[in-house]
């Protein structure tokens, strides 16, 4: 038991003669480490009998409590000495302006769907949305796409084992001309909308993903033709990409739920390696890229809405919401808006404070 007073007291004499914490961390490994001497002692308490065990276990779990408070209070007063010589040394400028902190940025594709929303908000068109799971009916049937439509194929849609309520499949819609459907049939008409969304195709490469964004406009009305397809685009456009130099040509083309259908593609020139939109496609050193999709809405589409074709008529388009923003600001790689790379958003993102307007410019740049 002498022992252990006088391991005691050694032990809490050089605790409190250490001069720094760099001392006091070398006496708690040799006094409570795994090869420490009180834990030694500890150790000896399992070969003892019960007598003894009994008799020197209260003065060595003593001896243990008493070294570890004494490092512990030894610890606290070298980092309160440390604290108070910073105190009393360190200062901070108040008066200096704080430091650049990081902030997020709004994603070319959200930037590209508010600058559509502002200038089609202009025209006189709301905004519609709808599911995104769908079923074949309003994605494929209701849109006079037949049952052996390629669109169909398992390798383009992807489905659900679940069965639709009206007997199909469901879906993730591949357009979002399902939001056409589900608003005629919703709101009657006249309607002037666009849906802009997220789609879904079973596609990937440079230039396509499997889940991209899209918008499309619809106009229903009576009297309305083809001509106010044409300006409705020309003026889109202009206003998009801020510039009077937008030619373009309509090409006859086919999809289900238009007729006639037609293809429109836009002039462009060839400036510094990268196509640059403006002059005739038919000049020297222009041509022509195809951009999107139109026409004037399938009779049958119509009366599937629930709205009489020989009153009313229509015309709707579609155009990619990403390829716009990579005309638009330069981009040569569709992968690269879903790698969540913040490299690549912080050079191509937009400020939160940058809200698109048709007075300030739709496009402009922090």
């Amino acid at each position: 038991m002498s022992d252990i007073q006088s391991m005691t007291t050694d032990a809490l004499q050089r605790i409190t003669a250490a001069t720094d914490l760099a001392t006091l961390e070398t006496l708690r490994v040799e006094l409570l480490g795994k090869q420490g001497s009180v834990s030694g002692l500890l150790k000896t308490l399992g070969g003892m009998s019960p007598e003894e065990r009994q008799e020197k276990a209260p003065a060595i779990q003593a001896l243990r409590q008493a070294v570890a408070d004494a490092l512990a209070d030894r610890k606290a007063a070298f980092e309160a000495d440390e604290l108070a010589r910073r105190l009393a040394t360190e200062k901070a400028d108040l008066t200096l302006p704080a430091p650049d902190a990081p902030c997020g940025t709004v994603h070319p594709v959200s930037q590209v769907m508010d600058e559509l929303a502002e200038i089609f908000a202009d025209l006189g068109f709301a905004v519609a949305t709808g599911p995104e799971i769908e079923d074949d009916w309003y994605n494929f049937t209701a849109l006079n796409m037949p049952e052996s439509h390629p669109a169909r194929a398992m390798h383009d849609t992807f489905y659900f084992p679940d069965t639709a309520p009206k007997g199909g499949r469901m879906l993730l819609r591949t357009h979002t001309s399902p939001v056409q459907v589900r608003t005629m049939l919703a709101e009657g008409a006249p309607i002037r909308i666009i849906a802009p969304g997220r789609v879904y195709r079973s596609d990937s490469d440079a230039t396509h993903t499997p889940m991209f964004h899209q918008v499309e406009g619809l106009v229903i009305d009576k009297d309305i033709h083809l001509g106010h397809l044409k300006w409705t685009l020309e003026t889109f456009l202009k206003a998009f990409f801020e510039t009077d130099d937008i030619v373009l040509r309509l090409r006859p083309s086919y999809f289900p739920f238009t007729e006639p259908s037609v293809e429109v593609d836009v002039g462009f020139a060839i400036e510094n390696g990268r196509r640059v939109l403006g002059g005739s496609g038919d000049a020297p050193g222009h041509g022509w890229m195809e951009l999107l999709g139109s026409g004037m809405v399938n009779r049958k589409v119509i009366e599937m809405s629930g709205l009489d074709p020989d009153e009313w008529q229509g015309f709707a388009f579609g155009v990619g919401v990403d390829r716009l923003a990579m005309l638009k600001y330069g981009m040569d790689d569709l992968r690269a808006f879903f790698d969540g790379d913040v490299r690549w958003l912080q050079h191509y993102g937009f400020s939160a404070y940058d809200q698109p307007t048709l007075s300030a410019g739709v496009g402009a740049r922090p």
